[in-house]
C-alpha cells in the first residue's frame, strides 16, 4: 500500500456531517473515501470544462471542422 501523502483535516457542522455519514452509507463507503472520491471528480469536471472552454474559443477563432472520413484519411496517408 501507497505511503500517505497528505493528510487533510476539514471542521463541519454536525449537519454536515450526518449529511456526509448518510452519502457514505448509501454508497457504501467511509466518509473519508466518499470525499476523497468526489472532490477528485469536481476537480476532473472543472479541468473537463475548461478543456470544452478553451476548444470552442480556438473554434470560434477557426471554425474549420474536419468529418472522421476526412481525418481517418489524414492519419492514414490515404488522402
Amino acid at each position: 500500500k501507497e505511503a500517505i501523502g497528505m493528510a487533510v483535516v476539514i471542521e463541519l457542522t454536525g449537519e454536515e456531517e450526518r449529511l456526509a455519514e448518510s452519502y457514505a452509507k448509501i454508497h457504501g463507503t467511509s466518509v473519508e473515501e466518499a470525499m476523497k472520491r468526489n472532490f477528485f471528480e469536481l476537480i476532473e469536471d472543472e479541468y473537463d470544462a475548461a478543456v470544452a472552454d478553451a476548444a470552442y474559443r480556438d473554434y470560434l477563432v477557426n471554425p474549420k471542422t474536419y468529418s472522421h472520413e476526412e481525418v481517418w484519411n489524414a492519419l492514414l496517408g490515404d488522402e
